[in-house]
């Protein structure tokens, strides 16, 4: 077994060492009197040979360098609006590697179908790729907790890396955990990340072939080479969400990809709910609904406290897609992005004295500037002749929640919130309803939860509508077998005295004429009704697959949120129950469970099996297609 601990080196060898690489910040370092982190700084200034090392104490001043140093070495730009940056990836480092992101498996481990790769082959691979690959630059050492510090949801990381860009978003993104460190007083576990860039050109990573992102579950390190892009080397996003979810399957806890919101209910009440939504899906736009406060937009922890779920953000920033983020449809997340405080934009056009300009945002697009792909006019293409837009796709903001008004104001409780209810969501046009309600716990969680499928689009994979399967919307950062991830989450709610209710959305159900059924502002009544499911306060009609609202409840809610009419006809259109699509979903997915995921949990095939004999009951009954007057 490989280890990097301290114990492998004689602290005498090293302390000379590590005095002569930190210099002024090695006291940082030593205060801490934790052999694991000196240990794993030893092991990788003997690696990678920075000529190098800042320890950062997270001060204002030691932030403030990374900062600075971020500016100097020209990985960010200033822009015209005070406190706003700007990066780039090279052209071909743009987007989650997950080609190149394996598990490294011991031998005798087994993780079903998970991309993995022998753990002797993996580190060989990666640390030959690392080897000597700071030499000349400084290495940043860097300290968080994931989740609020002094929590018990509280999970402390050590960050290694020679990117400035990648110190500052996680500067923005995470809280500071050196203090956490100390009270720690050399005991406890961590864990553990080391990025490196690689070789560079023109001031981004060269080798992009070389690109890895290998994650060692037994040592609990995650190695990064070769890449700049945030959700390759910000490690403490999704890469530590392996570590989580498998850290919480074996502890009786939950990390799931999940945003939190505060739904703010009749006479001054908030209820929270969480949502868990495919990429494309309406998950930003649901955690940001007007009128609403935000916790969290990507990922949680979960525990049960008291009898009670509790949750907390991990983060306490947002690492957001900004295409299409414009005034009209998002205006808190507009306002923040376009008025003086720190924003980093990735992979936007900078045009002008220092302007910023993504697709879809407000006013017409610049005809020229620098973009992803260097100097950027309209017009130009690649080396494949295909157009490049002014901003990439993927494009992103990194922003704090605090810069926010809407930021929830138990944003940062080291308790958690009270979990009122899950959400789960998907890309659905021709199945489910845009809101309902489950009949229980376990049935939220066996067949809507687990059996979440998600429509492509023709924008991004040239094929419209062909689904994809996605349990709970994370099985891209799963470190655990599926089903063995499912009976984790089924237990675990299972388990708590008082159970969250769970609900699914569908904003993209469509009909037969292909329009959209559902607008975008509709979402702001769908939570309202779960807030009021949540508390008991209002009726619900029992379909076979679940509670579905009353006309005249969403009537009301309708013209108190949106002000508008809404008509029994769009009611009826929205809420009827398509047997024949609910029927053949139940055969899709358990055909999945069957042939793909071998540990899949009987209950899953049992809560699958009733639902398909209560629809097909329905359907002898009323037909395929089922107002839903008729289950009155």
């Amino acid at each position: 077994m490989v280890s990097w601990t301290l114990s492998r080196y004689s602290f005498m060898d090293h302390t000379t060492l590590l005095k002569a690489k930190c210099g002024r910040s090695y006291q940082t370092l030593a205060a801490l009197k934790n052999p694991d982190v000196e240990g794993f700084v030893v092991r990788f200034i003997e690696h990678c040979k920075p000529d190098r090392v800042f320890v950062c104490s997270h001060s204002r001043a030691d932030e403030e360098y990374i900062r600075r140093r971020a500016l100097e070495t020209g990985e960010e730009v200033p822009l015209a609006v005070k406190g706003h940056t700007a990066s780039w990836g090279g052209y071909t480092d743009q987007g989650r590697d997950t080609r190149a992101t394996r598990f490294l498996l011991p031998e005798g481990w087994n993780l079903g179908n998970l991309k993995s790769i022998s753990k002797r082959e993996g580190l060989d691979e990666v640390l030959g790729y690392m080897r000597d690959s700071m030499v000349g630059r400084e290495m940043i050492v860097m300290f968080f907790t994931l989740g609020p510090e002094g929590s018990v949801f509280s999970q402390p990381c050590v960050q290694i890396t020679d990117s400035y860009y990648v110190g500052h978003n996680e500067i923005v993104l995470f809280r500071a955990g050196y203090k956490h460190f100390e009270k720690m007083a050399g005991e406890g576990d961590f864990f553990r990340f080391v990025h490196t860039l690689g070789e560079l050109e023109n001031g981004v990573s060269k080798n992009t072939d070389r690109r890895r992102v290998y994650i060692d579950l037994e040592e609990s390190i995650v190695y990064t080479c070769n890449t700049h892009y945030g959700g390759n080397t910000i490690g403490l996003k999704k890469l530590a969400m392996r570590f989580a979810i498998q850290r919480a399957c074996r502890e009786d806890w939950l990390c799931e990809h999940m945003f939190i919101m505060g739904t703010h209910g009749p006479n001054g009440r908030v209820t929270y709910l969480m949502g868990a939504y495919p990429s494309a899906c309406g998950k930003t736009s649901t955690s940001m609904i007007r009128g609403e406060t935000i916790v969290g937009d990507d990922i949680a922890y979960l525990r049960v406290i008291d009898g009670k779920v509790r949750a907390v953000n991990v983060e306490k920033g947002l690492f957001g897609i900004i295409g299409d983020v414009n005034s009209r449809d998002d205006p808190t997340i507009y306002k923040a992005l376009t008025t003086p405080r720190e924003v980093i934009f990735s992979n936007c056009l900078m045009y002008g004295d220092g302007e910023v300009y993504w697709s879809g945002k407000d006013g017409e697009a610049p005809t020229g500037g620098r973009n992803h792909g260097g100097a950027w006019v309209k017009g130009k293409r690649d080396s494949e002749g295909k157009e490049i837009p002014p901003s990439h796709k993927n494009a992103r903001y990194t922003i704090g929640i605090g810069e926010l008004a809407n930021r929830d104001p138990h944003a940062d409780d080291p308790k958690g919130i009270e979990v009122g209810g899950y959400i789960y969501g998907g890309r659905d046009s021709d199945t489910n309803v845009p809101v309902m309600e489950s009949f229980d716990f376990a049935h939220g969680i066996l067949t809507m939860g687990a059996t979440i499928e998600s429509e492509t689009t023709a924008a991004t994979l040239g094929q419209e509508g062909v689904r994809t399967f996605n349990p709970m919307s994370n099985i891209d950062f799963l470190s655990v077998p599926i089903g063995k991830y499912i009976k984790c989450n089924l237990d675990f709610g299972l388990r708590a005295r008082k159970q969250p209710k769970v609900f699914a959305t569908n904003y993209f159900i469509r009909g037969k004429d292909g329009k959209f059924l559902t607008s975008k502002d509709d979402k702001m009544v769908w939570v309202k009704w779960m807030e009021l499911r949540v508390h008991g306060e209002v009726d619900a009609i029992k379909t076979p697959v679940g509670y579905i609202p009353k006309y005249d409840d969403l009537r009301g809610l309708f013209k108190e949120v949106l002000n508008r009419d809404y008509s029994l006809d769009d009611y009826n259109t929205q809420f009827s129950i398509r047997t024949l699509e609910l029927l053949a979903k139940v055969d899709r997915v358990e055909v999945i469970y069957r042939e793909k995921v071998p540990d899949t949990p009987k209950d899953l095939f049992k809560a699958l099996d009733e639902q398909r004999k209560r629809v097909e009951k329905a359907r002898e009954k009323y037909g395929d297609y089922i107002l839903p007057k008729q289950l009155i």
